[in-house]
């Protein structure tokens, strides 16, 4: 269970049958109210998994996937930032490849 180091209080609003019901199951239990909400919801956050993905692409493109790839936009956001890089239009680019 948390300890009081890691505890986060949260005001949360239910509506009066949920509540009911909810008082009904912690009574049945020998447990109140808030004790039993605050089991349930641990229980079910404890059983989520939630997993990062860098692939920053909204589709998964996999060319993302490629450590290399994600190096090189790694780099490049980097040049960015340092002020070592240049964004282009994509007009500029047409000029440079004389599309």
């Amino acid at each position: 269970m948390a300890t009081a180091l890691n505890l986060k209080r949260k005001n949360i609003d239910l509506p009066v049958e949920t509540l009911q019901k909810l008082s009904i199951m912690a009574v049945a239990q020998g447990k109140s109210l808030k004790n039993y909400i605050e089991t349930i919801l641990i229980s079910k956050a404890e059983a989520i998994s939630v997993e990062v993905n860098e692939n920053p692409s909204p589709s998964g493109d996999p060319w993302f996937d490629d450590p290399e790839n994600m190096a090189s936009v790694r780099r490049g956001i980097a040049e960015m930032e340092a002020g070592k890089g240049r964004a282009y239009s994509m007009e500029e680019i047409r000029e440079l490849l004389g599309v």
